[in-house]
C-alpha cells in the first residue's frame, strides 16, 4: 500500500467515492474481496483513480486458495470499467498485469454484482445450519462449591493416573472450577489443563495446590510437556507450589498466594517454560530450569536461579538485566500483545462464554491488577462445541456459517483442512484438543482477514506428508490488520512421536501484523515414528508477514532451517531452540557450502529486525563430531539488531563454529559452557 492508514484495500469496498485503495508501484499487485459464501458472478464494476490498469486479470475461488481466471481485460484506459462475468465464487481477486501509468494501481470503488448462494461448497451443509452451544463433553470436568470435596480429588487423582506417564496417548482432560474456594490436590499429568472458570482469577481459590513433578522421569522434567493451568489462584497447602515442566506447558492468569518452584522435588533439569499475566506473592525459584519466559506479570516475591537464558518484559520486579553473565535480559514492557481467550461461567447469563481480552501496547503487569480485564465476552451460542465423535464437516460448516469453534478434548482426525475465513473468528481448544490432518492437507488455514484467534490446540503431523500445519494468510497475503491483528496463543505443533509425522512447514504466518504468543513447534526425537528419513521436517516456523510479533518461541530439531523469517520489521522476544539430533553427518547436512543450518535465519533481503533473548543448543546424538557454522544468521544491515544470543553444545555432542553470522566463541567441550555474543548488528558485536 502507498499508504496504508488511508488508502488501505477496504477503502476499496466501502461504497465510499471519496476514498480509495492504493497499491504498491509495481505491476503484480492485487485486491480481493470476501463475498462471505459462494455465489452466482454477473458483473464486475471497477471505478479508477488516475492510476489505472490498463490489463487485470479476474480471478475467482471458491476456498481462497485454489484460484481459476474468470476474465482476463486488456486496453482498458482508466474511468469506469464494466467487466461481464459468467463464474461463480467466494471469493473475488482482480490481479493487476500492466499499469497505466508509473504510479501502482488506484481504485475508487470495486462493485460485485451477482446471486448469492447459488451453488458450489456454498451450498447448504449436508444437516442444514449447525447447531450452537450444549454439552462441553465428557472429557471437561465440571465443578461448584457445591461438588463434594472427595468427589473432585477422585476426579482429579484418576487422571492424573491416566495421565502421568502418558506421553503419547490419546487421553485428554479439561479441569473448570466455577467460583469458589477448593481444597484439593491437582495434580497434572500430559494433556490435562486445570482452569478456573470464574471471570477473574481470585474467583476461584484451590488451596490444597496445582502440581507438575517429575516423579514419574526420575526428577527429570524435561519431557513434561503438554499441560496447563490458567485463571485461578493457587493458595499451596505447602506454601511453595510447584510447576515442574518444560516446553508447550503455560501458566496463565495464576495468582500464587505462596512461592513458585519451577524444578522438580528432585531438583532435576527441565528445560524451560512460560508464565503470562500472572502475579506470585513468594518468590519464584527457577534453580535447574535452563531457559524461562516470563511476560507482563508480577513477581512480588522475587526470582531466584538462572542458567543459561532466562527472559522478561513488561513483568513487575523482575531481575535487572545482567547478560552475558548472569544470562538474564529483561525488557521494561512487551510491546503489542492480546491475552489468550478463555471459557468462564456468566453468572448473569447462567451459561458458558469465551472471554476476548483486549488489545494493548506497552504492557507491564498484569491485565487484572486493578479490576477485571478489559474485553468482550462471547456467548456459546455463538460457538458451535466441537467433539471428536461429531461429523466432520459441521467444522467448516460453521466457520462458514459466521460461528467460533470450541474444540473440546480429544484427538480429531480430519480429512480436510479446517478453513477460517471470517474476521473476529475465536478458534479455542480444551485440554489439548489435537487436530490429525490424515489426507495430507494443511490442518488449518487462516484466511487474510482481520482479528481471528487460533488458541491451546496441538497439530499432530499425519503420516501422509502436510505442506503446513497451520498457515495464517494465504501466500502474498498484504491486508494491514496493525488495529485489529490475527493473535495465535499456546498452539502446538508435533513432528513425530505418536505416529511418523511428516510435514515440511509447521507453522507459516504470512500475514501481516500477526501476533505470535507462545508458540512450541517440535520435530519429535523421542517417542514412535523418530528418524531422519522418517518424521521428515523442514522447517518449524515460517515468517513471510510483516510487523509479525513473536512472544516466547520455542522450536526444535527441524532438518533446515528450525526458524526463516523472511518479512520486514519482525520481532521475537525469547527463542528457544535444539537443532536436530539426527543429521547422518555433516556432510549430509551442507548445503550451500554452509555447515548445517542455522536455528533463526532472517532472509538476506530483510532490512529491519528485532530479537531479545535467543538461546539454541546441538546434541548431535548420531555423529558428535558434526560441527554447525552458526546458531543465527541475519543481514549485516543496522536495521537488524539482535541481543542476548547463546549457542550450548550438550555434553560436547557436536560443535558450534560460532554464535552468529561468523562471530562470537566456539561452543564445544563436555563442560556444556555457553557461547554468547551480547549485542550484534551490521557485523558488529559484543
Amino acid at each position: 500500500m502507498e499508504t496504508p492508514d488511508y488508502t488501505p484495500a477496504a477503502a476499496g469496498v466501502d461504497g465510499d467515492l471519496a476514498t480509495r485503495w492504493a497499491s504498491e508501484r509495481d505491476d503484480d499487485e492485487w485486491i480481493e474481496v470476501d463475498l462471505g459464501e459462494v455465489a452466482t458472478l454477473e458483473r464486475l464494476d471497477l471505478t479508477w483513480e488516475a492510476a489505472y490498469g490498463s490489463a487485470y486479470d479476474v480471478l475467482v475461488s471458491d476456498d481462497g486458495e485454489s484460484w481459476t481466471t474468470a476474465e482476463s481485460v486488456t486496453g482498458g484506459d482508466g474511468g469506469t470499467d464494466t467487466v461481464a462475468l459468467d463464474a461463480t465464487g467466494r471469493y473475488l481477486r482482480v490481479r493487476g498485469v500492466t499499469r497505466g501509468t508509473g504510479y501502482g494501481y488506484s481504485l475508487w470503488e470495486l462493485e460485485v454484482f451477482g446471486t448469492a448462494g447459488t451453488g458450489g461448497p456454498g451450498d447448504p451443509p449436508p444437516g442444514g445450519e449447525v447447531e450452537t452451544g450444549g454439552d462441553l463433553g465428557p472429557n471437561v470436568h465440571v465443578y461448584d462449591a457445591s461438588t463434594p470435596v472427595q468427589t473432585i480429588q477422585s476426579e482429579l487423582d484418576a487422571a492424573f493416573q491416566q495421565q502421568e506417564r502418558d506421553q503419547f496417548g490419546e487421553g485428554r482432560h479439561q479441569f473448570l472450577f466455577k467460583p469458589g474456594t477448593y481444597p484439593v490436590h491437582a495434580h497434572v499429568g500430559f494433556y490435562t489443563s486445570v482452569s478456573g472458570a470464574g471471570r477473574d482469577p481470585d474467583d476461584v481459590d484451590v488451596t490444597g495446590g496445582v502440581w507438575a513433578d517429575a516423579q514419574w522421569f526420575d526428577g527429570n522434567a524435561t519431557q513434561n510437556f503438554w499441560r496447563s493451568v490458567e485463571n485461578l489462584k493457587v493458595t499451596p497447602s505447602t506454601g511453595d507450589d510447584r510447576w515442574a515442566v518444560s516446553q508447550a506447558a503455560p501458566m496463565r492468569r495464576v495468582h500464587v498466594d505462596g512461592a513458585l518452584s519451577l524444578h522438580s522435588s528432585a531438583y532435576g533439569w527441565a528445560s524451560g517454560g512460560y508464565i503470562a499475566d500472572s502475579r506470585v506473592e513468594g518468590q519464584v525459584n527457577g534453580y535447574t530450569q535452563q531457559q524461562w519466559y516470563t511476560r507482563d506479570s508480577t513477581l512480588a516475591g522475587g526470582w531466584d536461579g538462572v542458567l543459561w537464558n532466562m527472559v522478561y518484559s513488561g513483568v513487575e520486579h523482575a531481575p535487572a538485566s545482567t547478560f552475558p553473565d548472569p544470562a538474564v535480559t529483561t525488557l521494561a514492557t512487551t510491546g503489542v500483545i492480546r491475552e489468550k481467550p478463555y471459557l468462564y461461567w456468566d453468572e448473569e447469563a447462567d451459561d458458558w462464554a469465551v472471554f476476548v481480552p483486549e488489545l494493548r501496547d506497552g504492557t507491564r503487569g498484569t491485565t487484572w491488577a486493578t479490576g477485571s480485564t478489559p474485553g468482550t465476552s462471547v456467548p456459546l451460542d455463538r460457538f458451535y462445541v466441537a467433539r471428536p465423535d461429531a461429523e466432520e464437516w459441521k467444522i467448516n460448516a460453521a466457520l462458514d456459517q459466521g460461528l467460533n469453534v470450541l474444540f473440546t478434548p480429544g484427538v480429531y482426525r480430519l480429512q480436510d483442512t479446517v478453513r477460517v475465513t471470517r474476521p473476529d473468528t475465536v478458534v479455542l481448544g480444551l485440554g489439548y484438543a489435537t487436530i490429525v490432518p490424515e489426507a495430507g492437507q494443511t490442518a488449518m488455514t487462516v484466511a487474510d482477514v482481520d482479528g481471528v484467534t487460533v488458541a491451546a490446540l496441538l497439530f499432530d503431523a499425519g503420516e501422509t506428508e502436510s505442506p503446513a500445519m497451520l498457515e495464517v494468510g494465504p501466500d502474498g497475503a498484504s491486508a494491514d490488520h496493525a488495529d485489529d491483528p490475527i493473535a495465535l496463543h499456546d498452539v502446538f505443533v508435533r513432528v513425530g512421536g505418536a505416529v511418523a509425522g511428516k510435514v515440511i512447514d509447521g507453522v507459516v504466518v504470512n500475514a501481516d501484523d500477526t501476533i505470535v504468543d507462545h508458540v512450541w513447534s517440535w520435530r519429535g526425537d523421542h517417542g514412535t515414528g523418530i528418524g531422519w528419513d522418517v518424521n521428515t521436517a523442514d522447517r518449524g516456523f515460517v515468517v513471510n508477514g510483516d510487523d509479525v510479533s513473536a512472544y516466547g518461541l520455542f522450536v526444535e530439531h527441524y532438518q533446515k532451517y528450525n526458524t526463516l523469517w523472511t518479512g520486514e520489521r519482525g520481532r521475537t522476544v525469547f527463542y528457544q531452540n535444539e537443532l536436530p539430533y539426527d543429521p547422518p553427518s555433516e556432510a549430509a547436512w551442507t548445503h550451500d557450502g554452509v555447515r548445517g543450518y542455522a536455528a533463526y535465519k532472517v532472509a538476506d533481503g530483510v532490512r529491519e529486525h528485532e530479537a531479545w533473548g535467543l538461546g539454541s543448543y546441538c546434541v548431535f546424538t548420531t555423529d558428535d563430531t558434526i560441527t554447525v557454522d552458526n546458531g543465527f544468521e541475519v543481514p549485516d544491515t543496522p536495521g537488524v539488531r539482535m541481543h542476548s544470543l547463546l549457542t550450548v553444545s550438550l555434553g560436547g555432542k557436536g560443535t558450534y563454529a560460532h554464535v552468529i553470522n561468523g562471530v562470537g566463541p566456539e561452543a564445544s567441550g563436555t563442560e556444556t559452557v555457553p557461547a554468547k555474543v551480547t549485542e550484534y548488528s551490521d557485523h558488529r558485536w559484543s
